[in-house]
C-alpha cells in the first residue's frame, strides 16, 4: 500500500480506537482523550473544561453533542491543513 493509503487507514482505526462502541461516535471525554494521546506534538494537550466544550461545539455539526467520523475527518483535514507549510518542502 501507497503512504497514503495507509495514512487513511490510521486515521479510521484511530477513530474506532476511541469510539469503543457500536454507536461509531466520539464523546466529549473521548474526543478529549483522542486528541491528547494521538495528536500532542501538533495540538496543546487540552487541560480545561473551556478548551475541550469549544472544541466539541465547534465540530459538532450536527447538534448531536458527539463527534461522528466526517466530524472527525473534517478535523483531522483542518489539521493537516494548519500544519502544510511546516512539513513543505524548502523551495
Amino acid at each position: 500500500m501507497s503512504d497514503l493509503e495507509n495514512a487513511l487507514i490510521a486515521i479510521i482505526k484511530v477513530f474506532h480506537k476511541y469510539t469503543k462502541c457500536k454507536r461509531d461516535k466520539l464523546k466529549k471525554a473521548q474526543l478529549k482523550a483522542l486528541v491528547n494521546n494521538e495528536l500532542s506534538q501538533f495540538i496543546e494537550n487540552i487541560k480545561d473544561q473551556e478548551t475541550l466544550d469549544t472544541l466539541m461545539l465547534d465540530l459538532d455539526e450536527n447538534g448531536d453533542m458527539e463527534i461522528d467520523f466526517q466530524e472527525f475527518v473534517t478535523f483531522v483535514a483542518m489539521i493537516t491543513s494548519a500544519c502544510h507549510s511546516f512539513f513543505a518542502p524548502q523551495q
